[in-house]
């Protein structure tokens, strides 16, 4: 894997913090197709640990040396060392009923226990063996799977894992590369649990970490896309004015082409908010729809596919809501990402969603038009035809009902 790409799986983790809720990332991306809500949810819930490395396995060299006769010893160790790292599956009753956030909590405790244990056998292997070719190795999977016990609630590991990066960014061979990479991984987890308990606070520590570090990285332009990500994350907070003020910042600034133009079109998708939103379609089923027509109902339009797991995660309550405000004048578009339209009508069918769908067939054009970046995207349209919120998935219920009453 090239450095390039490396650095941006970094920054792709970093921004499904920002934007704090659980998405699919590109939004024409294509997936294979859904298992059950449950599965998937529990799926999205927990974060899995790669504990363990079968292709290395079959690459450890076996047999001592008259220079080193502890090599048979050693590749044995590191072999048991891999071979007890298996992260334990996630329930399979799971697949059909969708477990409590207690229990997804519980899971992910013990994850994180595994994740710590596993980092302390490899401080084991390198301090017991510490010229073996799998030494540095060791000592990298270390700091690795301590960050993976922090991401999953295990604090105990908090000072080890300062102390090894610490050591890491005052190494002078450290190359420019794995100093962004570890300082773009520290800003993450800088604001893992705020995004849930105090979004607000988690966009500020973002974005004053990603100031800093275009500071401390001043020719890495591509930075520059951590403060669009902050920007629409204060958009989907519901803090329109400082997302439009980061922004034109980024647009002034000429951050670059491509960074520009995501910030361009988060100014447009601000722009549209509280005012007429077209739409026309032949939905799924042959019915003509037009947006326009449907003034003096709430309209979610709900931006969606089959293959992506938090979406059909968020289902169940898309339905309750659904059922519960259908008869006071509350609909739901449903436009589809997929490009499979078999997948979607049995998606569509087997969860009894009764309300029209939209499919082109080329991930939709709409999610094009409207500078879709992440899926599932809910915007709400008030009774006359405005545009009213670009981010309903919290609290969707109570924000239409707010919209009905108008």
């Amino acid at each position: 894997m090239s450095n390039t790409v490396t650095f941006r799986i970094s920054v792709i983790t970093l921004l499904a913090l920002v934007a704090v809720f659980a998405g699919c990332g590109k939004s024409t991306e294509e997936k294979p197709a859904a298992k059950a809500p449950a599965a998937e949810s529990a799926k999205a819930a927990k974060v899995e640990v790669p504990l363990g490395d079968a292709d290395l396995l079959q690459n450890v060299p076996v047999g001592a040396t008259a220079a080193n006769p502890a090599l048979a010893e050693g590749d044995l160790a590191w072999k048991e060392v891999l071979q007890s790292m298996r992260p334990p599956s996630y329930p399979p009753e799971w697949d059909t009923n969708p477990p409590a956030k207690e229990a997804v909590a519980e899971f992910e405790k013990k994850n994180g226990a595994m994740a710590a244990e596993a980092a302390g056998r490899m401080k084991d292997f390198y301090t017991k063996y510490p010229k073996h070719e799998r030494a540095s190795d060791a000592r990298d999977r270390e700091q690795y799977l301590l960050g993976v016990a922090m991401q999953l609630g295990n604090t105990n590991v908090i000072a080890r894992l300062n102390e090894l990066e610490a050591a890491k960014l005052k190494d002078p061979n450290l190359s420019e590369e794995e100093r962004l990479q570890l300082r773009v991984t520290q800003l993450q987890r800088s604001v893992t649990g705020l995004t849930e308990t105090n979004p607000t606070e988690a966009l500020t520590q973002l974005e004053k970490g990603a100031r800093s570090l275009i500071k401390e990285f001043p020719k890495r332009t591509e930075l520059s896309g951590l403060l669009v990500s902050v920007a629409q994350g204060w958009a989907d907070n519901n803090q329109p004015e400082k997302a439009r003020s980061l922004a034109q910042e980024i647009v002034t600034a000429k951050a670059g082409e491509e960074v520009e133009a995501a910030a361009q079109g988060l100014l447009k998708k601000l722009d549209r908010v509280g005012k007429p939103l077209a739409m026309k379609f032949k939905s799924i089923d042959g019915r003509e729809v037009d947006l326009a027509a449907m003034k003096g109902k709430v309209v979610l339009i709900d931006f969606w596919a089959t293959w992506c797991g938090p979406c059909m995660a968020e289902l169940p309550k898309l339905k309750a809501a659904y059922e519960k405000l259908h008869p006071k004048g509350f609909e739901i578009l449903g436009i589809s990402l997929d490009r499979d339209q078999e997948a979607l009508e049995k998606g569509v069918k087997r969860e009894n969603m009764t309300w029209v769908h939209c499919f082109d067939g080329g991930g939709s054009k709409f999610a094009e038009e409207f500078e879709i970046a992440s899926i599932p995207t809910m915007w709400l349209v008030d009774k006359k035809g405005n545009l009213r919120e670009t981010n309903a998935r919290e609290n969707l219920t109570e924000k239409v009902e707010k919209l009905l009453a108008e």
